[in-house]
């Protein structure tokens, strides 16, 4: 075949989107392309929106053998909806030369003209005989929906100004808010997300704020609070909800309250916020320097926050712990997370707390006259300490348990508000973990019941945050309703909500950001 007729061969198939790995191609001049492997990956990570970088593809040129390969000149992406690229302000291609993790220190090429499916990414890189690594990222602007789904590819390369077209798929990419950043109102960590969808619509994410570093209770830590009226796509100013101040003589970093649950009283309409005071034990973690008894001087505090107006504005905090705390035990607080109202009106929050041994156990907290009074259940398991909680259709509880033997969650049942537990089929097989914090809230969608779940998928890390659907109340998991939203290592903590019978919403600590929200419809997690 002649060296014109093979040209209009390819040119042919770029423009119909005909796909081949690349590695194939015949000798054309100096180098023969059979010489050049590619591998296409993408990231999966969320688009943040208003950002200036987002990842989107990794392109990995592989050249095993010749000495002098040439150079990259452009590259040819292929996004599925014209409409993605509303939100988006440019395409820029990075080098991390031989490196496989992402880097924005060597541009290659941007591209600001976004009006086609197909687009040119134009550069000059000099590629060397083995590993070079590309990254295609994207620039989006403050006007990028979250619904907005970008499906995007990687159609072609130009070595020496010479289409290579390449075998890749459409890979889909969520947009995302970054609710709270490092550093954010001269913050240095916001963790630990509770989320909820209140009886007017709003949504409200709460967390801690922890002011001077990252670490847990004991420490100058408040618990914040983020509102928003439209379904996540905007957020009110950040409120502190609760800050115990000074007390007894001591300042704000040996008053410390953290580590929120959330829930709506579903009757009343009343938003409740759980948190845990610790008073005193500077420079100590709270988790083993809280001691026996009920006084703040002994014991760190069970305290609740309300809210009668939809989270506008918020009461002074109440102490419960004297309702609920045997004098013996160590510690007890709440899920973290969110709690729920039962079709009866009882209020639960998922709680724990060490016993007289120091053993953790998860169990639950409920009050059955909306928040006149509190009760508690028994351990549910030892060693096992943040919960989430739902109700199933018979009526019965499932908790749902960070396990610290750590590889999976611990599951168990009770039909009779937690003074009796039994194990649950799914519990330590079902749902992988590396010991964290998970989320797992109740969802109706077309006439069927689905349970959600989320946390790191992982057992050796906290990355690969995934959401997963269950049809069966929690028995299985099946596989092919797994979606992995950020496959990067971070702190790791979730929390869902439905905002509507199509759209659930996720607050998590992802590897971007330390909170970071995203919402999706329920159609992309059935893959229909």
């Amino acid at each position: 075949m002649s060296r014109y007729l093979m040209l209009l061969l390819l040119l042919f198939r770029l423009w119909n989107g005909h796909e081949s790995t690349g590695d194939i191609m015949p000798e054309h001049g100096r180098v023969d392309y059979r010489d050049y492997h590619f591998e296409i990956k993408a990231p999966v990570s969320p688009v943040l929106i208003g950002e200036e970088l987002n990842p989107l593809i990794r392109i990995n040129i592989n050249i095993p053998a010749l000495e002098m390969p040439g150079f990259a000149t452009a590259f040819e992406v292929r996004f599925e909806h014209l409409t993605a690229l509303s939100g988006l302000d440019k395409l820029q291609i990075f080098s991390s030369g031989s490196d496989s993790i992402f880097s924005s220190h060597k541009l290659h090429g941007e591209l600001i003209d976004l009006d086609n499916k197909t687009l040119s990414v134009p550069g000059k890189s000099a590629l060397v005989k083995g590993h070079n690594y590309f990254w295609l990222s994207c620039s989006t602007n403050p006007e990028m929906r979250l619904s907005t789904k970008l499906r995007v590819r990687c159609a072609a390369v130009h070595i020496d100004n010479t289409a290579i077209a390449v075998e890749s798929k459409f890979q889909t990419h969520y947009p995302a808010i970054a609710l709270r950043k490092h550093n954010d109102a001269g913050v240095h960590t916001y963790r630990i997300p509770g989320l909820v969808t209140t009886n007017r619509g709003s949504l409200i994410a709460v967390y801690d704020v922890r002011k001077n570093g990252s670490v847990d209770l004991q420490e100058d830590i408040d618990i914040g609070m983020s509102r928003s009226t439209n379904g996540g796509n905007s957020w009110e100013e950040m409120k502190i909800i609760a800050d115990m101040g000074e007390w007894e003589g001591l300042g704000h970093s040996e008053n410390g309250i953290g580590d929120p649950s959330i829930l709506v009283d579903r009757n009343e309409g009343t938003i409740w916020v759980a948190g845990i005071w610790a008073h005193g034990h500077p420079g100590k973690r709270n988790w083993h320097a809280s001691g026996p008894g009920l006084s703040p001087d002994s014991t760190s505090q069970l305290m609740l926050v309300k809210s009668d107006d939809d989270g506008i504005t918020w009461s002074d905090p109440i102490n419960i712990t004297s309702q609920v705390k045997r004098p013996e035990w160590y510690l007890l607080l709440q899920g973290p997370g969110k709690g729920i109202t039962l079709r009866n009106g009882t209020l639960v929050f998922p709680a724990q707390f060490k016993d007289e041994n120091q053993i953790p156990h998860a169990t639950i907290i409920y009050s059955p006259d909306h928040g006149e009074s509190w009760k508690i259940g028994s351990g549910a398991k030892s060693q096992t300490t943040e919960s989430q909680v739902v109700e199933l259709s018979d009526g019965s509880l499932m908790l749902n348990m960070r396990d610290d033997r750590g590889g999976s969650r611990s599951v168990f049942i009770t039909h009779d508000m937690g003074k009796n537990w039994q194990e649950h089929s799914s519990s330590r097989s079902a749902l992988p973990e590396p010991i964290c914090m998970a989320s797992l809230i109740r969802h109706e969608y077309r006439n069927q019941s689905l349970l959600i779940f989320s946390n790191p998928a992982d057992t050796g890390a906290r990355r690969n945050i995934t959401i997963k659907l269950s049809f069966d109340e929690g028995k299985s998991w099946p596989e092919s309703y797994h979606t992995r939203i950020d496959s990067g290592t971070g702190r790791g903590y979730s929390c869902l909500t439905s905002i509507d019978p199509d759209t659930i919403a996720i607050l998590y600590e992802g590897s971007r950001a330390d909170l970071v929200f995203q919402k999706f419809a329920l159609t992309d997690l059935l893959k229909e």
